[in-house]
């Protein structure tokens, strides 16, 4: 299961006070070294953003993009293991503080210098909800999301739900701490690969320091990610550390 920081809409801000083209753009890069025994999984990184195409005040439209290369040490120090691709489109509806998205999601895994004979793909069509609320030096982010695959090719997902929360406290003008979560799960066939519900999630925590032109983080965490190889239903554990270089 592809998994990320950077591949979902985020809540925004604050919204402009007329309709605006090109409001907002977020850009994210970001890579952790994983402490794992299987040679196939020692760095997973990503590089990617979110475009707000128009705002209309009461709402957006939004398109999300990601790749994913995660890398090993199979044949080489750095060995380009899979690469993995994310396009969304989401339109939202402002209620409030909370936003209510329509999106369509499409995730298409490869693997490098490997054969795959079978494709590995899936589309997603779901609701989301954002908000965030704001305090003194505190931000705390949530998004929960629920849809249904309208097309898969190999994988054996249904539905698939997701909820994160993003904690932001600022200690000084530039420097801060952050807390990050994510829960994931799946209702599959069970007709294609004799399993039943899949749940996964990842917990990280670091510091951010920011700049005149973005912000970087340095975090360290834990995740277990199912379906951690595209044609192996069989999920993955690791610890993490990294860093994040990103762009409101």
């Amino acid at each position: 299961m592809v998994t990320s920081a950077a591949s979902a809409q985020q809540p925004l801000a604050s919204p402009p006070a007329s309709p605006q083209f090109l409001s907002h753009y977020d850009f994210r890069l970001s890579a952790a070294a994983l402490a794992h025994d299987d040679q196939r999984y020692s760095w997973d990184m990503h590089f990617g953003g979110e475009i707000d195409i128009v705002d209309y005040v009461y709402g957006r439209t939004t398109t999300v993009l990601d790749y994913q290369a995660v890398l090993g040490n199979e044949f080489r120090a750095f060995d380009p293991y899979q690469g993995n691709y994310i396009l969304e489109g989401a339109t939202s509806f402002r209620i409030r503080r909370t936003e209510v998205a329509g999106f369509f999601h499409h995730v298409s895994r490869h693997l490098s210098d490997r054969p795959k004979p079978d494709p590995v793909a899936w589309n997603v069509l779901g609701v989301r909800v954002l908000r965030r609320a704001t305090f003194t030096n505190l931000t705390i982010d949530f998004v929960g999301e629920v849809g249904g695959t309208t097309q898969r090719v190999y994988v054996d997902y249904e539905w698939l739900g997701r909820a994160e929360v993003t904690v932001r406290r600022q200690l000084a003008p530039r420097f801060g701490i952050f807390a990050h979560a994510v829960g994931r799960v799946v209702d599959v066939d069970p007709s294609v690969a004799s399993r039943g519900t899949q749940a996964g999630g990842l917990a990280e925590g670091g510091i951010r320091m920011v700049g005149e032109a973005g912000t970087a983080e340095l975090f360290a965490g834990f995740e277990r990610r199912f379906d951690a190889d595209p044609l192996d239903f069989t999920a993955q554990r690791w610890f993490m550390v990294g860093f994040r270089v990103l762009r409101y």
